[in-house]
């Protein structure tokens, strides 16, 4: 059993002179029994015994000082033919919660609860590798104090709700692998500077990038896999200190000549889309540069010596317009 709850934290104070008492707050122990019954009492939650104190089960964490449930992590690297049903709404009456966590757990279907808006506290809330579905809520705008919210490997379809931009503290934000529809919200611009990392990639998303996106300076982007249009150079900028772009696989037709590139790049991934000019010399100055692709695009010139761009293969160039010089063949 103690392979099944391996990712689950938790301490037994086995040797605490606390051990036999309750410390566990008993509107927190109400709620959490009632979470286990409407998740059709699973496998996971099999230490949730009523007669032990809550904050030695698996998956919960209690505050050191208060004995409040600040954290509740469900993940199961096994699949759990037991654990089915919808997000329970009694997760809203943890109100001292931090972290949320549902994760890999395939029987997880239904929406995103309501309730959850109550948890004015929450940090984390990851809802992914599940079966949830419908939209993504706008009262997620509401958790002021969240700084991580993954949403990935889900249902989740309709648009992405601008209100998320009203999140001053996040550093985080991962929509990939939905169904998600319509445009990037143009009030993703007025995040908190340097705004989070912004993931949305392998989702049906269309229209142009908002303009506004050229104030943020996140260190990741990812818009990979989905249908945007128009220009993309805001993204880029010689002040700004993103690491990691991939906008690849997309409809997008910029000038890459103009672009202005920030030298902290590491990896970045233009490949399937139609951008046009030649690639600029500066990009000869990006010395951390890991991952570079520009295939499938309508670009054209001598690729520039010197830097890096000479260390990676022709696969990073092919498929382009008129694209010569090494490491494709040599230039007329």
């Amino acid at each position: 059993m103690g392979t099944m709850f391996g990712l689950c934290f938790l301490t037994f104070l086995l040797f605490s002179p606390f051990a036999f008492s309750e410390l566990c707050n008993p509107q927190d122990k109400k709620v959490l029994l009632q979470i286990k019954k409407d998740l059709n009492n699973p496998y996971l939650l099999a230490s949730w015994n009523p007669d032990m104190d809550c904050c030695h089960w698996y998956c919960v964490k209690c505050d050191r000082k208060t004995h409040r449930i600040i954290s509740l992590i469900m993940l199961s690297s096994v699949p759990d033919t037991n654990l089915s049903g919808s997000i329970p709404p009694s997760v809203g009456d943890l109100p001292y919660l931090e972290t949320l966590e549902f994760h890999k757990l395939p029987k997880l279907t239904g929406p995103i609860q309501p309730t959850i808006a109550k948890l004015t506290r929450l940090q984390t809330l990851t809802i992914s590798w599940t079966n949830i579905s419908g939209p993504v809520p706008d009262f997620l705008g509401q958790l002021k104090n969240l700084e991580f919210l993954d949403l990935s490997f889900n249902n989740l379809s309709g648009p992405i709700p601008s209100s998320l931009s009203q999140l001053p503290n996040l550093l985080s934000l991962g929509l990939d692998r939905n169904r998600l529809t319509g445009p990037i919200p143009d009030s993703f611009g007025s995040f908190k500077k340097p705004g989070p990392s912004i993931i949305l990639s392998h989702n049906q998303l269309s229209g142009p990038i908002p303009a506004s996106l050229g104030n943020l300076d996140p260190q990741r982007i990812d818009f990979s896999r989905n249908k945007l249009e128009g220009d993309a150079s805001m993204l880029f900028g010689l002040n700004k200190t993103t690491q990691m772009i991939d906008v690849s696989r997309n409809l997008l037709a910029f000038n890459l000549s103009k672009v202005e590139f920030p030298t902290s790049l590491i990896s970045l991934d233009l490949n399937h889309n139609k951008i046009y000019g030649s690639i600029p010399v500066e990009l000869t100055a990006v010395d951390f540069l890991q991952a570079f692709n520009v295939s499938y695009n309508r670009l054209c010139g001598e690729i520039p010596q010197g830097g890096r761009l000479q260390r990676f293969d022709a696969y990073s160039y092919f498929h382009n317009k008129c694209l010569c010089g090494s490491p494709l063949l040599s230039c007329k």
